[in-house]
């Protein structure tokens, strides 16, 4: 999975979690809550491309 694949995929993602908590009647701390949770869901999935670029480069330093 490429970089730009991942960042389109968390994009169309983001705006689904959003498009989806506008529709409820939901308040500010719920919005931010899945906010917070695709933020980081996206930021694991850049790290492990990153770890899985870095150990097919068999880099020293497999910490992204």
């Amino acid at each position: 999975m490429t970089l730009a694949n991942l960042m389109s995929r968390f994009a169309l993602v983001a705006m689904l979690a959003l498009s989806v908590v506008a529709c409820e009647d939901n308040n500010a701390e719920e919005v931010g809550e899945t906010i917070d949770e695709v933020v980081t869901d996206a930021g694991n999935k850049v790290e492990d491309v990153c770890e899985d670029v870095k150990d097919k480069a068999d880099a020293e330093d497999k910490d992204c």
